[in-house]
């Protein structure tokens, strides 16, 4: 368990890492620190089927009762922009290493941000633009924004991130946060039409999703224009026979993002393949979408793929030939 807090601190060093600390010692507050008041914090993820305990980081923002501007949180016994800071197991608060609220008793609207571990593989280079925060800033107005890739239009796979905005009362009741995830996951498998090992010839295949949302709002998690794209590689099988993904996450997208996908051979030619899926990438859902690949025609123009069979969360494309 230990290993596990120690890399989840790791990956969450990206909120609000420019963060100021703003202490605002000049203002007088008129608050006796000796009587903060620390709650105690829960966490469950939530769907229309069940609520399971969360396990992962989670940062909690305090807000002033019915708005979303930001309060701050005691630290130090100083107001600071800094949030609350908790590692969550199975739903409650884990270890020495959190930054725990400190609060004057009273009504806030809380918004939570959380990002969730999982025994699963998940795509291990993820990124994301965050916003600075201070205190008094309306959180309506910050975003989280894809972070571009370098030598290109592209931009990178983001953290799978979950949120809830929530009224609560400090000094009364304790806070307990069902958390709903903002995301949507995609993981695609390509194998040959034979089920033979991958043709040695394919070096690389790179895959493009597009019409995803740039941002999302901080205080509602609303996605915000669905035009970018987002790339990544896949993997060679250590066995030959596919090519694949960890989960990769993605901000929404429009209700029908492109598939591209770019399939270099080891003598440098590239063929190029697009679709657009049937289905939106949406919150909270996670599509595996699985690729068919028969025999490669080197040289001509790149050939197209079309959609065979659509199940539930799982898309079954199959390319018979490759120009």
């Amino acid at each position: 368990m230990k290993n596990f807090v120690i890399g989840s601190l790791g990956i969450l060093t990206l909120f609000f890492s420019s963060c100021k600390d703003d202490n605002n010692n000049d203002e007088d507050y008129s608050i006796d620190v000796a009587s903060l008041v620390t709650p105690e914090v829960s966490a469950r993820v939530a769907d229309p089927l069940t609520s399971n305990p969360f396990t992962g980081i989670l940062e909690i923002f305090p807000c002033n009762p019915e708005s979303s501007i930001y309060y701050g949180n005691f630290v130090n016994d100083n107001l600071s922009s800094f949030s609350g800071y908790y590692v969550i197991v199975d739903g409650s608060t884990y270890g020495a290493y959190n930054r725990l609220l400190h609060l004057p008793t009273g009504n806030y609207n809380i918004v939570y941000w959380g990002t969730p571990k999982y025994d699963d593989p998940i795509y291990n280079a993820p990124a994301i633009k965050e916003p600075g925060l201070t205190i008094g800033a309306d959180l309506s107005e910050l975003y989280f924004s894809l972070r571009p890739n370098s030598g290109d239009t592209t931009y990178m796979p983001v953290y799978d991130l979950v949120h809830a905005v929530q009224e609560a009362h400090i000094g009364i009741e304790n806070l307990q946060a069902p958390l709903q995830r903002v995301g949507a996951g995609i993981k695609i498998i390509a194998q040959m039409s034979d089920d033979d090992i991958f043709n040695p010839d394919i070096s690389d295949i790179e895959v493009l999703i597009g019409g995803i949302a740039e941002k999302i709002n901080f205080y509602t998690a609303v996605p915000e224009n669905m035009t970018k794209t987002v790339k990544f590689n896949l993997e060679l099988s250590d066995d030959s026979t596919m090519m694949s993904n960890p989960t990769v996450m993605l901000f929404p997208s429009s209700e029908n993002p492109s598939l591209t996908l770019i399939i270099t051979l080891k003598d440098g030619s590239q063929h190029t393949l697009n679709q657009n899926l049937n289905t939106p990438l949406s919150a909270n859902t996670r599509l595996t979408l699985n690729v068919v690949l028969g025999e490669i025609h080197t040289g001509g123009d790149a050939g197209n793929f079309t959609i065979e069979d659509w199940n539930e969360s799982t898309e079954t494309i199959e390319f018979p030939i490759i120009d």
